[in-house]
């Protein structure tokens, strides 16, 4: 994983992971009331039949007050992909999903 240095033009801490064709960017970033929050981009670049290449681009923003619950689920699920946990006693499935973080969505 690559680091950015901070400039104060850009971002205020960046890495890189790069993995293939995808490319994917952890940045933090300030608000305008100086609290921080992250964005999760990817990158993936497609050749087109002439050869010449473009990226699409998808992005997530994070904030500090859902981070807990967003690690908490992202470990959750890898762990899951890797290992095929079971479903918990007392889980609430919904639309594949498993935990209590995913309450509320019908």
């Amino acid at each position: 994983m690559e680091e950015k240095k901070y400039n104060a033009n850009e971002d205020i801490f960046s890495k890189i992971l790069r993995a293939g064709r995808r490319t994917y960017f952890f940045d933090v970033r300030s608000t305008k009331a100086g609290d921080y929050y992250l964005t999760i981009s990817e990158s993936k670049k497609f050749t087109n039949e002439d050869g010449s290449f473009y990226f699409k681009k998808h992005k997530i923003y994070l904030y500090k007050e859902d981070f807990q619950g967003f690690t908490d689920l992202l470990k959750e699920m890898t762990q899951y992909s890797i290992g095929g946990m079971s479903t918990r006693p007392g889980s609430r499935f919904v639309r594949g999903c498993e935990s209590s973080a995913c309450e509320g969505r019908q």
